[in-house]
């Protein structure tokens, strides 16, 4: 199925904002624009260094520019799309801040 990415202006902006993102961003888009998930593993043959988390969260977490930034994302299976929600971008330190309190399962600030 086709990957509807929701936020794509936020990752865009985050980009703007962070040259040294820009192009693994870029990239990233350029993968999902192309993709054809069925199930979530399938995610994860896109994206190798991907990460499912769990608890029931139905969320991602990318690993961008060699794991200089971390994106999190939720994902939805519909009957003819896969939705991908933008929930989180930042970098890898930020990142284990939110993860030390257990926020990257709900956190959603986009």
């Amino acid at each position: 199925m086709r990957v509807h990415l929701i936020r794509r202006e936020t990752l865009e902006a985050y980009g703007k904002l962070n040259p040294m993102a820009r192009n693994a961003l870029e990239a990233f888009l350029s993968k999902v624009r192309y993709a054809d998930w069925s199930i979530p593993a399938d995610i994860q043959k896109t994206f190798k260094d991907a990460d499912i988390i769990g608890r029931g969260a139905n969320r991602i977490i990318f690993n961008i520019n060699g794991n200089r930034y971390r994106l999190i994302c939720k994902y939805v299976f519909g009957a003819k799309q896969v939705h991908l929600f933008v929930c989180w971008i930042g970098s890898h330190p930020e990142y284990d801040f939110i993860c030390s309190n257990g926020r990257q399962y709900t956190i959603n600030i986009f």
